[in-house]
C-alpha cells in the first residue's frame, strides 16, 4: 500500500491496497503526497539530528555558565566529559572567532584550553 487515485486536479483523492485499472499509481507510504493526504507532515530524517545537535549546544552553554558563575569547576566533571568539552570548545573557536573563550587560562607554557 498505497495505490493512489487522483482527482482532476492531480491531487490524491483516495488510497487503496490493491492496484486496479482505476487506481494504477503506486506511491511509497513515506511519499510526501501520501503523508499530506493522511494529514501528517513529511518527516525530515535530519530533524531529530538537528534537534539533538541544538540540545547539545544548549547543554554546553549551561555548563559554561555554571563554570563562569563558579557553581562548578571544570575539574568536577569526569575526564572524558572534560575532554569532550575541550574538543567542542576548541572546534567552535576555530570555526567562529566570536565564541566565548571560557576555558582559556594563561600559563607559563602559553594558553591552555
Amino acid at each position: 500500500m498505497p495505490y493512489v487515485r487522483r482527482n482532476a486536479d492531480g491531487q490524491i483523492d483516495s488510497l487503496h491496497r490493491d492496484r486496479t485499472g482505476e487506481v494504477p499509481e503506486f506511491l511509497d507510504d513515506t511519499h510526501p503526497e501520501v503523508q499530506a493526504f493522511l494529514g501528517r507532515a513529511a518527516e525530515d530524517p535530519d530533524d531529530f539530528s538537528r534537534l539533538d545537535a541544538n540540545f547539545v549546544r544548549v547543554i554546553e552553554d549551561v555548563i559554561d555558565t555554571l563554570i563562569v558563575k563558579n557553581i562548578i569547576n571544570i575539574t568536577d566533571l569526569p575526564s572524558g566529559a572534560q575532554a569532550k568539552l575541550f574538543a567542542r570548545k576548541s572546534f567552535r573557536e576555530r570555526v567562529s572567532k566570536s565564541s566565548l573563550r571560557l576555558f582559556e587560562k594563561a600559563t607559563d607554557f602559553g594558553d591552555v584550553i
